[in-house]
């Protein structure tokens, strides 16, 4: 009965936590292969983050030496463990890597605050085989290079940008995303002058991803790593102006920024006029109207009430008052 078989969802895919399990990974290990692009994930049609496939676990697992080849493609290793790898001092492979010779895939915030960057295993020693690079690797560095480190030169956070920006890029499914994946280099001021209207500033919002965890939000290690993830050299920040303005023309054309509907004005009712409470007998209520006819006659009217006389003052006493009522 294999015509009326229901396949669901995650039978076709799985999470990335079991997925890393079944490929024999760590899961920082995983999230490093996704970001290299050495598995490949696709988006959850149900909106729960991106899953891997089980056609991408299959091929994985069929390549030639799983999982050993698999593992030491996502291997990193820091400075000391670098230099020993390529046979140079920690101080020339501080040196290669300000310079953009070698350039790290991975960094973290230590507990002194310090920028710890990671490097690809497999890149460091592809550079060490490399014949071109014998003299860099023996020699003296050469003067233009030495140059550029005294004015302190330093490439590695540039060059961190640009591979995880390459990683956003891949992950994107539309214009809109990879607009917010440029979005996410840039500086909120540089977003401001390049989208000024508010409702498509607020929707680019939605697509700019965050600047990788380190540490509690809000942090001095959060605030770090959101330094390091802000293009800071006048070129990079203006061909990323020139992409996210060229991109953002395509995701306008493509799907524009939701902005509220205008609401038609809905007149207020007016309020009737207040009817005054009874202060007789509720029974007696509503009151009669009045007899509507001509006036009545000067005969009909009633009579005009006679004013009562004003009091006479009280008498003073004592011989003012005497001579008083003398002369009155």
């Amino acid at each position: 009965m294999a015509g009326n078989t229901i396949t669901k969802p995650s039978d076709l895919s799985c999470t990335p936590s079991r997925a890393a399990r079944e490929l024999g990974l760590k899961r920082g290990e995983f999230d490093l292969a996704v970001h290299l692009g050495r598995i490949r994930t696709a988006p959850d049609e149900g909106g729960g983050g991106r899953r891997v496939t089980r056609a991408e676990i299959d091929r994985l697992r069929s390549a030639d030496g799983f999982p050993e080849s698999l593992l030491e493609s996502v291997k990193t290793v820091g400075t000391t463990d670098g230099a020993a790898l390529m046979e140079v001092t920690s101080a020339r492979f501080t040196r290669f890597a300000r310079l953009g010779l070698v350039v790290p895939v991975r960094f973290y915030v230590n507990r002194y605050r310090a920028v710890v960057w990671l490097y690809l295993a497999e890149e460091l020693r592809q550079f060490a085989a490399d014949k071109n690079h014998t003299s860099l690797l023996n020699g003296r560095t050469p003067e233009g290079l030495r140059d550029q480190l005294q004015a302190g030169l330093d490439l590695r956070p540039r060059n961190w940008r640009g591979r995880h920006l390459g990683f956003l890029l891949r992950q994107a499914d539309g214009p809109w995303e990879r607009a917010g994946a440029l979005a996410a280099l840039l500086d909120p001021v540089q977003i401001a002058e390049i989208v000024q209207d508010p409702y498509e500033r607020a929707h680019l919002n939605r697509f700019r991803p965050d600047p990788p965890a380190h540490g509690a939000p809000g942090s001095p290690a959060a605030h770090i790593a959101e330094r390091i993830m802000t293009a800071e050299d006048p070129d990079e920040i203006s061909w990323l102006r020139a992409d996210l303005t060229q991109v953002l023309d395509e995701a306008r054309r493509h799907r524009p920024a939701p902005r509220p509907t205008a609401q038609l004005a809905v007149p207020r009712p007016t309020a009737e006029p207040a009817v005054p409470r009874p202060t007789a007998d509720p029974a007696e209520w509503p009151p009669t109207a009045e007899p509507v006819g001509p006036p009545p006659t000067l005969s009909e009217r009633p009579p005009e009430p006679v004013p009562e006389p004003a009091p006479e003052p009280e008498r003073s006493r004592g011989m003012l008052g005497w001579l008083r009522r003398r002369n009155a």
